[in-house]
């Protein structure tokens, strides 16, 4: 095989810049086919995009024998159903973050694709960027000496929303959280690309303007396997907005935003330096290309099941609390 042809299961929003074009574009990849359940939404996509054929059913698209590899688009309450089925099907599954409604899941998705020796791929696509990929090797280069300590904040003013018409990111049925999972999953998967798995946590997590049922604030400590000690704050429900990470040394510290265009700022004793690097126009191309070149045997993925567990078992721990009640 020299190509890998892509079907899409679920060619909702994330797909139109960030992901669909990227399966198109990435070298030794072509998108080849599209499902959703509204088959004229389907078309539609099909006909924007140029992909050559579309369906309103998933699994006419996972026996596609044109058909190589399968990108889980929908929300996270199907990962685990679809990703099985492409399992059975014998095929690659790149899997939308975050992975699943929880560990469990997770993990049934992880023994499947093991069992059908098929590769399971999550979309952290944070791992790949260049401005993250410029943070690891900061980090790499023991620039800021020991590491000691790590803070996060994220605080998003309240979106309006209707009570009979919920986003599927705040209804944990569909989520397996509220926009805590959609967007801290994010940050804490990279911080454990560059520090390490987090092997310890506890939090707490409230709802605090009673507009919908998930949590819309949570405040978190947990430590890293290294002995780096970190906590966070995410409110979706503040005055303000704020987006960002800090990672501390006991010779410098390194801010950056998970989600704003921001520079990355080293601070040593030796100065401050800026490094401002844009994102690219379809922000899932450069983790694509890793699934693609390992699919094709040129290259490895640093995104899988493996490191998709983990940041699910941490927004688990840290929710615990709440959906206890």
């Amino acid at each position: 095989m020299n190509v890998v042809r892509w079907g899409i299961i679920g060619c909702g929003d994330v797909t139109e810049v960030k992901s669909g074009p990227a399966l198109q574009k990435a070298d030794g990849s072509q998108l080849v086919a599209v499902m959703r359940r509204n088959g004229a939404l389907a078309q539609d996509y099909a006909r924007r995009h140029g992909v050559p054929r579309w369906y309103d059913d998933a699994q006419q698209l996972i026996d596609d024998p044109e058909v190589d590899a399968v990108y889980i688009a929908t929300p996270p309450h199907m990962h685990k159903e679809y990703t099985l089925a492409v399992a059975r099907a014998g095929k690659p599954a790149y899997v939308e973050k975050p992975m699943a409604l929880d560990t469990a899941e997770c993990q049934q998705m992880i023994d499947a694709c093991r069992s059908a020796g098929v590769p399971l791929f999550v979309a952290y696509y944070r791992r790949a960027l260049p401005r993250f990929v410029k943070i690891k090797e900061i980090l790499d280069s023991v620039g800021l000496g020991e590491i000691r300590y790590v803070q996060i904040t994220l605080t998003q003013p309240a979106k309006p929303v209707s009570a009979g018409n919920l986003p599927w990111r705040v209804q944990p049925e569909t989520a397996g959280g509220g926009l805590f999972v959609d967007l801290a999953s994010h940050t804490l998967d990279f911080l454990d690309y560059v520090l390490g798995p987090i092997t310890n946590a506890q939090g707490i997590a409230r709802n605090q303007g009673g507009a919908y049922p998930a949590e819309d604030i949570v405040s978190g400590s947990f430590e890293f396997a290294s002995g780096v000690v970190g906590n966070g704050l995410w409110s979706f429900n503040s005055f303000a907005s704020t987006d960002q990470v800090v990672i501390s040394g006991d010779r410098g510290k390194l801010s950056f935003a998970t989600f704003e265009n921001e520079p990355v700022v080293l601070e040593t004793e030796k100065g401050s330096q800026s490094f401002d690097i844009p994102q690219p126009p379809h922000v899932q191309q450069h983790l694509i290309q890793q699934v693609v070149d390992e699919l094709l045997g040129r290259g490895c993925c640093v995104s899988t099941g493996e490191n998709g567990l983990r940041t699910t078992r941490v927004m688990e721990t840290l929710l615990s609390d709440y959906y206890r009640k």
